[in-house]
């Protein structure tokens, strides 16, 4: 069976660059071809005449010049991975999560050419990670970060019915990087127990911690036995979900998150952790649908 491919979003900008060499180190790791798809209705809405070159509008001589330079790049980095391009006559969000019916996962950068300065995160990353049918991984970070110098990829564990593909695209990316795999499950104690008259508060806190655990324990059983040599740290830690990964997000490669499709919903489909990490994590972000 033919692998399918990794698909990048290209669109000329620094973030989109950065985008593209990620996905390159990525597609190597993984043995994946490299998809780079142009897409843009700019003209449309901006309701100008597009200037025509030898038969052809400005806007398709600028597509095709923002993936031939794109394409030279990849090649430039390893001349011998399959790449493909694309320009598509549609909107970016339509066109990448049509894309992402047929790959592997989807890579973004984090804003977009002709994004406000200044922007944690462009429109286009953030409607394709909430609303995508296969994994989405928006590109952001440091140095460090993107070139994989941590040896580490960081999971969120969230609850079963939106977690259970991330766990299985966590352990694969740190098999194929032979990394740690850092799998972090929060929990909190209600005010109300923490405060408890009888003195309780202490052993209410253990008890939370120790479900927490558990739950860990549950969701990465079938992963560890299907990867034995992953190495693995599992941590509980008592606070907000999303501000305890972000936190960790600083000493990672990569970021895992889980997110619920809901079939007929078409909004966003993201939960607060994951649109946090989104805006602020320090590396890259993998955001995994798990289907109802």
């Amino acid at each position: 069976m033919m692998a399918l491919p990794l698909v990048v979003g290209v669109d000329g900008s620094d973030s989109s660059l950065l985008a593209i060499d990620w996905a390159v180190d990525e597609a190597l790791r993984r043995r994946l071809p490299l998809r780079l798809v142009y897409a843009s209705l700019w003209e449309r809405y901006e309701g100008v005449l597009p200037t025509v070159t030898r038969g052809r509008s400005s806007e398709r001589v600028m597509a095709e010049n923002i993936v031939g330079t794109a394409a030279e790049r990849v090649r430039r980095y390893d001349a011998d991975l399959e790449v493909s391009t694309d320009t598509v006559p549609a909107e970016a969000v339509s066109a990448l999560l049509a894309e992402g019916m047929h790959a592997t996962a989807v890579v973004t950068g984090s804003r977009g050419r002709g994004e406000l300065k200044g922007a944690l995160l462009g429109s286009v990353s953030l409607a394709v990670a909430a609303r995508s049918d296969c994994p989405v991984i928006v590109i952001r970070g440091d140095k460090p970060a993107l070139s994989g110098s941590h040896e580490r990829v960081l999971l969120g564990a969230g609850d079963p019915d939106t977690s259970r593909e991330a766990v299985r695209f966590a352990f694969q990316e740190a098999e194929t990087r032979d990394c740690e795999l850092d799998v972090v499950r929060t929990w909190r104690c209600p005010e109300y127990e923490s405060t408890d008259a009888g003195g309780r508060g202490a052993d209410s806190g253990h008890q939370h911690e120790e479900r927490a655990s558990a739950l860990i324990d549950t969701l990465i059983a079938e992963e560890v036995a299907s990867h034995p040599a992953v190495r693995l740290r599992r941590v509980t830690i008592e606070g907000p979900a999303r501000k305890v990964l972000v936190a960790r997000s600083a000493a990672a490669d990569l970021v895992v998150v889980g997110a619920r499709r809901r079939s007929g919903h078409f909004g966003l489909q993201l939960g607060r952790v994951t649109h946090t990490l989104l805006q602020h994590a320090a590396c890259p972000v993998a955001v995994v649908p798990q289907t109802a």
